[in-house]
């Protein structure tokens, strides 16, 4: 998802509360040396199919959550990508045994839909244009994008910061109906978010056009996000630095933002990969010892309110089940 300085899911500072999250991407390897093998049955998606053919390359585009900012190891280029060699396309192409020449991770930190087709810079190394990697060559391509359009970044430290509030001030009664952050964004039937939302899936659906045109023999994938915050605040308001009913007020935009991602993949007849099914109950409020995605002070390396290894090995379950199916 986006960054605080064009980084992954969010910063959030107050009250000595420090949350960032950084957003990677990762130069890819020579496109034409691409020799592995993806076997994967054909994919029907609203009467159309998405085959993937049987030799070629593996390009996987997306932000933070694709890149595994802080899980080790870090690897590629640019450094500022902060990509993982155990984030989910690595983990899917090792599983589909694609060898190194014909996979390229291009996701990174902090990316946009935009910067699927424009270079992006980090702060270390400059991302190229993510969709440079593809050609007739590409086999399957994963996109997961859509969360640093929507600002979610700037959204996370707004609410972290009217929580902190509502908390030092003892303010209201504590109910599930607090949201404090909220009202800053919804105004009547007036849904700041909601209206981001909607321009993310129109440019994403322009996006994976041209996604088919570069890679027309390619079965592309929209992976959608895992649980972040679970449905309901019961105590993971106060662990986050959120008032109860912001926690849900969050968890909904999200599932919004999955649902529109998922409507543009069928509208475009690709592949839609729902990670956040298999997550519900590993949000970030959940036990150390289960959770895929880590609270403000990580527990275990990881960036704040970001997959750690467990997350993506998750989500790389979840490709790989839809890739097969």
């Amino acid at each position: 998802m986006k960054a605080y300085a064009r980084a992954g899911l969010a910063v959030a500072a107050a009250g000595g509360i420090l949350l960032t999250a950084v957003g990677c991407k990762q130069d890819g390897l020579d496109d034409s040396a691409a020799n592995s093998t993806i076997t994967a049955t054909a994919t029907s998606v609203k009467g159309s199919v998405v085959s993937p053919a049987s030799k070629g390359s593996y390009v996987a585009l997306g932000d933070s959550y694709t890149a595994g900012p802080g899980i080790p190891d870090q690897s590629g280029t640019p450094a500022g990508c902060g990509r993982s060699d155990r984030n989910y396309p690595s983990l899917v192409a090792r599983e589909l045994d694609i060898k190194a020449a014909g996979f390229r991770d291009m996701s990174c930190s902090g990316a946009t839909v935009n910067d699927l087709s424009g270079s992006q810079s980090t702060d270390d190394g400059v991302n190229p244009a993510q969709l440079s990697a593809l050609s007739s060559r590409t086999r399957l391509v994963t996109i997961g994008l859509g969360g640093n359009d929507i600002g979610f970044s700037a959204l996370v430290k707004r609410c972290a910061t009217s929580g902190i509030f509502y908390y030092a001030t003892g303010s209201g009664k504590y109910t599930g109906d607090d949201a404090p952050c909220q009202g800053q964004y919804v105004s009547g039937d007036t849904d700041e978010i909601q209206q981001r939302i909607r321009t993310a899936g129109e440019r994403l659906a322009d996006a994976l056009k041209e996604v088919k045109h570069r890679a027309p023999q390619a079965g592309v994938y929209v992976v959608g996000y895992p649980a972040i915050l679970p449905s309901k605040s019961s105590d993971c308001g106060r662990e986050m630095g959120l008032a109860p009913g912001d926690v849900t007020f969050l968890h909904r935009e999200l599932q919004q933002l999955n649902t529109t991602l998922k409507q543009r993949a069928e509208d475009a007849g690709v592949g839609y990969v729902d990670t956040y099914t298999p997550s519900v109950g590993h949000d970030v409020c959940s036990a150390p010892q289960t959770r895929w995605i880590e609270p403000l002070v990580p527990l275990t390396p990881a960036a704040p309110v970001h997959p750690n290894a467990r997350g993506e090995r998750g989500m790389a379950d979840a490709v790989l089940s839809t890739v097969k199916d």
